[in-house]
């Protein structure tokens, strides 16, 4: 299954968590996700840099262990596009959830 459309809400969760750097994002949804979602730069900093365009989040510099790192925290409009996504989520999984769950093989 294709995940890439949940990436931008994934990444909004974790940052709701607090501010956080790309590779720890990404490790974050791995870790969360039991190894399921393991998104790579090529497709987590392009969603960063929408969701930074859009204004739903900020970045700013830091550094760990004296290296300089680029950090994003969730903004008051990305809060809000995290509520709406959580609610569609919920309507889009209970929907499917029935329909597979009730599907019967067929023969």
């Amino acid at each position: 299954m294709n995940f890439k459309g949940t990436l931008p809400s994934l990444i909004l969760e974790s940052l709701a968590q607090g501010p956080s750097h790309g590779y720890a994002i990404a490790q974050s949804i791995k870790s969360r996700s039991k190894g399921v979602l393991d998104f790579k730069e090529g497709t987590l900093y392009p969603a960063l840099h929408k969701l930074e365009s859009a204004g739903n989040i900020e970045s700013y510099e830091g550094a760990e262990n004296n290296r300089p790192r680029r950090y994003y925290r969730i903004t008051k409009s990305g809060r809000s596009l995290l509520a709406k996504d959580r609610a569609e989520w919920r309507a889009i999984s209970e929907a499917v959830t029935v329909i597979l769950g009730d599907a019967k093989h067929v023969s």
